[in-house]
């Protein structure tokens, strides 16, 4: 594999994700030694033709020895393709550029809300895209929504089944009703809040797909269906906290996150 020398990578070091892949890109010999730097640590010197709101939107590449700058998911080609030339003719592809350049920006401008993390201040952040939040809220609200109307499936001996419809709403009734409930609090706070909200409900979704996918083939007890679900609406209760704090929203919007949820759980029971 070869080493694309006299270049630097420009991460963002407030991003667990963008920490962990351009460190591989080192630790793989793709880049130097000396190949990744923090954005927000940059030296003066490295280039004066950065952007330096573009980098923060958009990883940078730079050539030390000319100047060049590359941002984004041509940053990320331009590493690997020298490391593996046989990936050059992809990335020459015009559609699957394409591709690649809306997915990585999807992921760019949305990772605060996906991995997030102590943000210091005065440091210079992502550019907020709303058009991009809100596809981030629709898709985790429709995978979310999916994989949980199979779960319920699961938990007939305790919960009535319901519309296929009923978690699609559910789902969709708790945005409204944190994003009012943000909006008179903390308005500031409001999309990445909710950002942050959908990704607890994303994840803990995937965490119920194992035993989704194990119930094909092994039977459990009912019981065993309830409890592997309370467990995980405690751990995404745990994170909702974690993320509360580094959002410095306190604990409001974590009871009502959990009284929506006990609400909902009782106007089903009954009706």
């Amino acid at each position: 594999m070869k080493t694309l020398k006299n270049h630097v990578i420009l991460f963002d070091n407030e991003c667990p994700m963008c920490y962990a892949y351009t460190k591989a890109f080192v630790k793989t010999g793709m880049l130097a030694q000396d190949g990744r730097e923090a954005y927000q640590e940059m030296p003066q010197n490295i280039c004066p033709l950065v952007d330096r709101q573009r980098a923060a939107n958009e990883i940078a590449l730079v050539n030390t020895e000319t100047g060049e700058v590359t941002y984004g998911i041509q940053s990320l080609f331009k590493i690997i393709a020298y490391a593996m030339p046989f990936f050059k003719p992809l990335f020459l592809f015009s559609p699957f550029v394409y591709l690649m350049r809306k997915f990585y920006a999807f992921i760019s401008y949305t990772r605060k809300v996906i991995i997030p993390a102590a943000v210091k201040e005065n440091t210079l952040q992502p550019t907020f895209k709303l058009h991009y939040r809100i596809a981030f809220l629709l898709l985790t609200w429709f995978i979310t929504a999916y994989i949980l109307t199979d779960y319920a499936h699961l938990l007939t001996g305790f919960v009535p089944l319901g519309s296929k419809y009923r978690e699609y709403l559910i789902c969709g009734g708790q945005l409204f009703f944190q994003g009012a409930i943000i909006r008179f609090y903390r308005k500031e706070k409001l999309w990445d809040y909710l950002g942050n909200m959908m990704t607890i409900s994303f994840a803990g979704s995937l965490l119920l797909l194992p035993i989704i996918i194990l119930a094909k083939y092994i039977s459990f007890l009912p019981l065993f269906y309830l409890l592997y679900f309370l467990m995980v609406a405690g751990l995404m209760f745990l994170e909702h906290i974690r993320r509360s704090k580094l959002l410095k929203l306190g604990w409001l919007m974590s009871i009502t996150w959990a009284l929506y949820r006990l609400i909902v759980l009782g106007l089903i029971l009954i009706l």
